[in-house]
């Protein structure tokens, strides 16, 4: 892991979009292309250290925090649907001088990173997406079995209870790894006690409570009863990589068809790993990455 005295840490640096103050970290190197992380629902920019170590020798690595999430401002108005997240990566990019660029991006971050590389696809080079695709066409089916208009009401009824739902709170930050844990078995001590140590924040009754807002987990109106993405998927023209974990509990696309829609894609799936690719076999994910990246060798 990243030591904070050496030159090995990255920058902490701010930009604001739509009123919010975000947070990304900078690696260094700006003259190098530009290559930017998109962390996964309910984590932040430092899940990516190892991998921006890494990189950043022949990179300009940079890693946000998504709104809601890490070091960067919550939404007030609950905007957290998947669009609500384009202006901040738009801003981001400007504040960055626009230059083309590779997205490296997990879950959450993936679906954002398709989004923005369809509306914006002048400025995305090479596009790797970790299990980011969204509900799987059996899960929407399911789904779909309820009106929208019962879509709707049960989604209002959820973020009204998260309203006053408590927090979860820790006693240390061994804890909340413990926690981690055994939410995700996949997951070595190490890259739990890192995600933990930059993840958490004293709360007001002098325990650690985690930094992301939790309403975050009930999504924005925009997606309920959303469409499948397949329209925005069609229209990606740089090459893709997407990479799936043979014991996730996601649907890989190639085998229920959603890869079909995409115009030029490779799909690897790594053996051993869960939904979190990167952290349960880092040097298996790293392989397939610098192929991609037409690095194999650095």
């Amino acid at each position: 892991m990243p030591d904070p005295n050496s030159s090995d840490f990255p920058v902490s640096r701010f930009y604001s979009s739509r009123g919010l103050r975000l947070h990304y970290l900078d690696w260094g190197n700006s003259d190098a292309p530009l290559l930017v992380l998109l962390h996964g629902g309910l984590e932040h920019a430092h899940v990516w250290d190892q991998v921006a170590q890494q990189l950043r020798e022949h990179w300009h690595v940079v890693a946000p925090d998504l709104r809601g999430h890490g070091d960067s401002d919550w939404s007030s108005g609950c905007a957290y649907s998947i669009p609500d997240y384009l202006p901040d990566i738009a801003a981001l990019m400007e504040e960055l001088g626009n230059p083309p660029t590779t997205l490296v991006a997990h879950s959450l971050g993936g679906n954002i990173a398709i989004h923005y590389t369809a509306a914006f696809p002048e400025l995305v080079e090479r596009l790797c997406v970790i299990e980011g695709l969204g509900s799987s066409p059996k899960v929407r089916a399911e789904r779909d079995l309820t009106p929208r208009h019962g879509q709707l009401r049960a989604w209002v009824e959820k973020v009204r209870k998260m309203d006053t739902r408590k927090t979860s709170r820790y006693a240390s930050i061994e804890a909340a790894a413990d926690r981690l844990m055994s939410h995700d078995p996949h997951v070595e001590r190490a890259t739990a006690l890192h995600i933990c140590s930059h993840g958490l924040t004293p709360a007001e009754d002098g325990q650690l409570r985690w930094k992301y807002d939790a309403r975050i987990r009930g999504g924005g109106a925009a997606d309920v009863a959303s469409p499948e993405a397949n329209d925005l998927w069609q229209a990606i023209n740089c090459p893709v990589l997407l990479i799936y974990g043979e014991e996730s509990w996601a649907s890989n696309p190639e085998q229920d068809g959603r890869f079909r829609h995409f115009r030029n894609a490779s799909i690897i799936s790594i053996k051993g790993a869960g939904h979190n690719v990167h952290h349960h076999r880092p040097a298996a994910f790293m392989e397939c990455l610098r192929e991609f990246l037409g690095q194999r060798n650095v």
